[in-house]
């Protein structure tokens, strides 16, 4: 596989703490260019991973033609304009999630990207964990048979303390937009993305004013089957609080931030041993996989928009979710 080059836009927490380590540290992987408006952190970071284009205006990373692909953590605001950029630029895309902050912003880079026959990705990391990923080939071959019922929960604090994160305006929403869109996208991945039927949620702002910082959610997918989604940033708990839960007609399978264990006739079997795997491991793991995948089909030529049309879905509920919150109602699709 021939070398790919990335430039990095936005150096926030998840760039300098995820991206550019890893980057770095694998093979036939190239940081080709950094960008952002703060020149301290700019400098810094450039200078930690030795990288000799480093620019306060963004355009100026497309200078040069070798760039393969263009990952951007910025401030949700700024999604669609810097992926709108790169894509009449040409350059694939990994957006870190949410795509945008709203389901008319994923739609206009969602058809952009289509028009000039790009790649898009979402950062949705957390279907290339390992244990997920073992979790989704148990439902696929019907080891528990239909799944009628699955149980999210996620509680931890929020992902970022920067100011922007709790201005809807910036964000375009709170704990769903964090922690409850990665949990929706998980939810559909694993029923196949069979369509949503109706929403009813309750949102709260504990600590909060602009955004809701506790969320819960209850989906029904056309097939009878039950979401349940709870997140928070402000209900307390000693430690990340992570939960997944399948039930099926034949059985059920279970996953914490330890343990995946699987159910069949009451019979309880663990499929991977407590502990052996620290949750931040499986963290890096689920970021290492996705941009491994993501360059196969770079090398190959393939261009897909799947998983943005995917979450151009996943925004669409979202914006149900919000307006079930708002009008306290169950709302239809």
């Amino acid at each position: 596989m021939k070398k790919l080059n990335i430039a990095v836009i936005g150096l926030g927490r998840i760039a300098r703490l995820i991206h550019l380590p890893l980057i770095s540290g694998l093979t036939n992987f190239s940081i080709n260019a950094v960008s952002d408006i703060d020149k301290n952190k700019l400098k810094s970071v450039s200078e930690k991973f030795k990288i000799k284009n480093a620019f306060t205006d963004y355009t100026e990373c497309f200078q040069n033609d070798e760039i393969d692909l263009v990952i951007i953590s910025t401030p949700t605001i700024l999604h669609k304009e810097i992926a709108l950029h790169c894509i009449n630029c040409g350059k694939n895309v990994l957006i870190e999630k949410p795509i945008a902050r709203n389901h008319k912003e994923a739609f206009e880079i969602v058809e952009a990207a289509k028009k000039k026959r790009v790649s898009v990705f979402i950062g949705m990391n957390m279907r290339f964990r390992p244990d997920l990923m073992l979790l989704k080939s148990i439902l696929s071959s019907n080891e528990i048979g239909n799944p009628f019922f699955l149980k999210c929960r996620w509680f931890r604090r929020q992902s970022s303390d920067a100011a922007w994160f709790v201005r809807k305006e910036d964000a375009g929403g709170g704990v769903m937009l964090d922690l409850g869109i990665v949990l929706l996208d998980i939810a559909l991945w694993l029923l196949d993305f069979e369509e949503i039927v109706s929403v009813s949620a309750q949102n709260y702002s504990i600590n909060t004013k602009s955004v809701e910082d506790t969320s819960i959610c209850l989906l029904r997918n056309k097939n009878d089957a039950t979401i349940s989604i709870e997140t928070s940033w402000s209900i307390e708990e000693e430690n990340d609080s992570f939960c997944l839960e399948v039930f099926g007609s034949k059985g059920s399978v279970s996953l914490t931030p330890q343990q995946l264990n699987k159910v069949i006739n009451n019979r309880k079997i663990e499929l991977t041993s407590s502990g052996s795997v620290k949750t931040e491991e499986l963290y890096k793991k689920s970021y290492s996989n996705q941009l491994k995948h993501i360059a196969g089909l770079i090398d190959r030529g393939v261009v897909t928009c799947n998983g943005a049309e995917e979450s151009l879905y996943t925004m669409k509920i979202v914006e149900k979710i919000y307006k079930s919150a708002v009008q306290k109602e169950e709302i239809k699709l």
